[in-house]
């Protein structure tokens, strides 16, 4: 059993974690790709799974200059946490946390209203008292068929890894 010293080190530690989330998911939305340096460890890697396609990604610099080409479709975009689970090695500073998502978005081209859904799993690492991503894996769940009616989703299996073993 854990001390309640143990747990609230623990559970800031999550605080931190989740802040960091929330951040991400606000630079994103405000398309800020500089300030991704600020979050992001310069080795950070993103490994993208998108059902169909695969891209790997090194640096806050790349991810960044991908997701804004991405997102120049767009006229309307926002990214939304939809739940998170995090575990935390406090002893360690390391973090492995899963993290569901969806994007709300409107294309620039015919105004159609699309979603995108997908799960990230980041390793999280603590580095003089700061927590940072230092790896992403990101998988589609499931996204708006282009072209064709708004409900028309394509579904892809669910990404799980392990959270002990990013």
């Amino acid at each position: 059993m854990k001390t309640n010293e143990e747990r609230l080190a623990e559970a800031l530690d999550y605080l931190d974690i989740r802040r960091l989330q929330n951040r991400y998911a606000d630079i994103v939305t405000r398309r800020a790709w500089a300030e991704l340096h600020e979050i992001m460890r310069p080795g950070c890697k993103l490994e993208l799974n998108l059902g169909d396609n695969q891209m790997v990604f090194d640096g806050p610099q790349a991810i960044g200059d991908f997701i804004g080409e991405q997102l120049e479709a767009f006229e309307f975009f926002e990214f939304v946490i939809l739940n998170t689970v995090i575990e935390v090695d406090v002893e360690a500073g390391v973090a492995g946390g899963r993290m569901y998502m969806q994007e709300l978005r409107q294309n620039v081209s015919d105004g159609r209203r699309t979603n995108a859904y997908g799960v990230y799993h980041d390793r999280f690492e603590r580095h003089d008292g700061t927590w940072w991503l230092a790896r992403r894996r990101y998988g589609s769940f499931s996204r708006t068929i282009a072209p064709g009616p708004e409900h028309e989703q394509v579904v892809f299996p669910l990404p799980l890894h392990d959270l002990g073993m990013l």
